[in-house]
């Protein structure tokens, strides 16, 4: 996904839900800091939004604008309506958030977890693609270690910080492989 399609998703979720703010989780919430992020940072069809002062419009969103929608067809892209309490979230994350608004977004503003959260966030998921993402994360310097290791302190639940510290692991392994690869080159 690209910024200007976020920033598509962004408005169309703002006239579905009619409000002028929408929490962007997940993956494509780098896009708020890094417009242009490299792969696989930037492979994801969908963006998880939530329209954070109308909760109850969630699925109005996913059903407009959701996998296999007409905009889904026509775009190529789509919206997962999602509630925050879906996420291993560390605590704070709130006031950490990263707002973009402009002439895209038509004065809906998208607020984007702070890259730190959702890199911690991919790591109390633990799943495969979560571990690339970080180790790109890692390898772009949108995020380090120590800052990291720090952030998955802030995880609500011990079983998210296992998980997270479990995953961190692998991820440390996956960044050193393509430093490998690429100091090979």
């Amino acid at each position: 996904m690209t910024r200007a399609q976020l920033e598509h998703i962004v408005r169309a979720a703002g006239a579905i839900a009619d409000v002028r703010e929408i929490l962007v989780l997940g993956s494509q919430s780098v896009l708020g800091t890094w417009p242009s992020p490299p792969h696989p940072m930037n492979v994801s069809r969908e963006a998880d939004v939530f329209p954070l002062r109308a909760p109850e419009k969630t699925d109005l969103i996913s059903g407009a604008i959701g996998e296999v929608s007409q905009f889904d067809a026509t775009f190529g892209y789509y919206a997962h309506g999602l509630p925050p309490s879906a996420c291993p979230l560390p605590i704070g994350w709130e006031q950490r958030l990263v707002a973009f608004e402009n002439e895209n977004t038509r004065g809906v503003t998208a607020l984007c977890l702070h890259p730190l959260d959702l890199a911690v966030s991919k790591l109390a998921a633990g799943r495969p693609k979560d571990i690339a993402f970080v180790a790109a994360m890692l390898w772009a310097k949108l995020a380090a270690l120590p800052e990291l290791e720090e952030r998955l302190r802030l995880l609500p639940l011990v079983e998210q910080q296992s998980v997270a510290k479990r995953t961190l692991a692998l991820v440390e392994r996956e960044a050193n492989s393509r430093r490998g690869e690429s100091s090979a080159s």
